[in-house]
C-alpha cells in the first residue's frame, strides 16, 4: 500500500533529515521502495523546507505527492498551506509549542490534527535538534510507515555518535504520539 509522507520545517529544523531517515529505513530494513524529494525557499535564512517521502511494498511509478497520508509541521504555515493534502484518514502532527490550531484546521470526521510537544521534549533530552526525531517517534506512534526498528537502526547509521540520544527522542516520540492520540479519543483528561 502507497504511503505518501510529508515533513515540513524551517531551514535547521531538519525537516530533510528526517525525511532522509524515514526513506532509507524503508528501502534498507524494511525492504520496501521509497521515493524522497527535498524541496527548499529560496531564502538563504530562515526559509522553509519539506521532505516528501512516498513508500510502498511495489515499485513507485509516480513519484509526486498529491494525497498525503501524513503531514508532519514543525511551523505554522507548513500545517496551514498543506492541510488540505491530507486525504481522507490522514493526520497532521504538529509541534505543539510553534504550531497552533486554527478554526479552519480542527479535526474532522476524515483527518485528525495531534499536537505533539516535540521541542519541549527535545530541549528536557538535551538538545534541540532532535525535536525533529521526537516527532519520527509520534510518526510511528500515531500513522506507523516503517517498523519502529528499522527507523532505529537507520537512525544509528546515519547518526553513530548521536545513538544513545537518538534512541531517547524516537523512543520519548512514540510515547508522546500515543498520549496524543489518547487525549484525542477522549481517554486521557488533559489537565
Amino acid at each position: 500500500m502507497r504511503k505518501e509522507i510529508r515533513i515540513t520545517g524551517i531551514g535547521g529544523q531538519g525537516a530533510i533529515t528526517a525525511g532522509n531517515i524515514l526513506a532509507r529505513a524503508a528501502v534498507l530494513y524494511d525492504n520496501k521502495e521509497a521515493v524522497l524529494t527535498e524541496g527548499y525557499s529560496p531564502y538563504v535564512v530562515g526559509g522553509w523546507s519539506r521532505a516528501d517521502v512516498i513508500i510502498q511494498e511495489e515499485k513507485i511509478d509516480f513519484p509526486v505527492v498529491s494525497r498525503l497520508d501524513v503531514l508532519v509541521s514543525m511551523y505554522q504555515e507548513g500545517l496551514d498551506l498543506n492541510y488540505r493534502l491530507i486525504k481522507s484518514g490522514g493526520v497532521a502532527l504538529a509541534e505543539a509549542r510553534l504550531v497552533s490550531v486554527g478554526a479552519n484546521l480542527k479535526n474532522t470526521e476524515d483527518r485528525r490534527v495531534l499536537l505533539v510537544p516535540a521541542a519541549a521534549e527535545a530541549e528536557r533530552l538535551g538538545k534541540k535538534m532532535v525535536t525533529n526525531i521526537v516527532l519520527l517517534g509520534s510518526l510511528e506512534a500515531v500513522a506507523p510507515v516503517v517498523n519502529i526498528e528499522s527507523l532505529r537502526r537507520a537512525l544509528v547509521d546515519r547518526f553513530p555518535k548521536a545513538a544513545e540520544l537518538n534512541m531517547q527522542a524516537i523512543a520519548s516520540g512514540y510515547e508522546l504520539g500515543l498520549k496524543a492520540l489518547k487525549e484525542q479519543e477522549g481517554q486521557v483528561q488533559i489537565a
